[in-house]
């Protein structure tokens, strides 16, 4: 676990609601120099902490309406790499989990419409040596999604 502390926290949860906030406007929010932040924030980048930066795109503007969440059963669930590597090559899947209970594993699914969705479904995921089955729960809406804000994580604890 990477040691953080109070200035890490503030840091990290200003980049966590808008990653492009400009480090000056970070420092003065802090109380620290923008060079601290800087230094602050690469040696989070280099622990790993911070894994990327970019845009939220709205895929349902674009045309993709049909999110769903889709329930996989392996024959054995040490298949799991091996299917995951499978599925990050269809660019529909947007994320993917090895899971407990009734699920090897769970992935998101994003689509034009639920014909596109078939296509994904059983062209591509049900082909795939070692899936057993799938389970398909569309997301009728999404009430919200939020970053995670940092409020008890001080000095790695």
């Amino acid at each position: 676990m990477v040691k953080i502390d109070n200035l890490d926290r503030k840091i990290l949860n200003v980049i966590i609601s808008n990653a492009r906030t400009p480090f000056k406007e970070i420092a003065d929010s802090c109380g620290v120099s923008r060079a601290a932040v800087h230094q602050r924030v690469q040696r989070l980048i280099e622990a790993k902490v911070i894994t990327g930066s970019g845009y939220h795109v709205d895929y349902k503007l674009l045309g993709y309406t049909t999110y769903t969440y889709v329930g996989v059963k392996l024959e054995k669930g040490s298949l799991f790499r091996e299917v995951s590597e499978a599925l990050k090559q269809i660019n529909e899947i947007v994320e993917c989990h090895f899971t407990t209970g009734a699920y090897a594993m769970l992935i998101k699914v994003i689509s034009r419409d639920n014909a596109h969705l078939m296509e994904v479904l059983s062209e591509h995921i049900q082909n795939i040596p070692g899936v057993l089955s799938t389970e398909t729960m569309i997301s009728l809406e999404e009430n919200f999604s939020r970053p995670y804000v940092l409020t008890d994580i001080v000095d790695g604890k």
